[in-house]
């Protein structure tokens, strides 16, 4: 799968989130090791701290699928360029084959490509 099918997955999913308080729509793409494919959104809520990224709606649907090990997840959002995680979903993103995700966006209209390992050199390991 070529990470430009996964930023138009995320680019639909993003369609779909639940921003009204932000008004900052997020989709993401997972590829999982089976290479298969899941998308989540965000989900905001008036509580703040009940929001849910969509970057681990995306794993979470995975892992309810029985996937444990993630090659890759794209992040798009309409409202930024270059829309990386937040540092919560970073941890999250670390937890999967922390030296081999890719983590995918839009710059300038290019695919762009980051480790997680670099958007998080010091992830919490047990």
């Amino acid at each position: 799968m070529d990470y430009k099918t996964l930023l138009e997955k995320a680019q639909e999913a993003s369609k779909n989130a639940y921003a009204p308080y932000s008004d900052f729509p997020v989709g993401a793409c997972v590829l999982a090791e089976n290479n298969k494919t899941y998308v989540g959104c965000n989900v905001e809520n008036a509580s703040y701290g009940l929001t849910v990224c969509a970057e681990r709606n995306a794993i979470a649907a995975a892992i309810a699928d029985g996937q444990k090990k993630i090659t890759a997840i794209a992040v798009y959002s309409p409202k930024m360029e270059n829309c990386l995680p937040c540092g919560a979903c970073r941890q999250v993103i670390f937890e999967f084959q922390k030296d081999a995700i890719d983590v995918i966006t839009i710059l300038e209209g290019e695919v762009t490509v980051h480790k997680i390992v670099e958007l998080l050199p010091e992830g919490f390991r047990l």
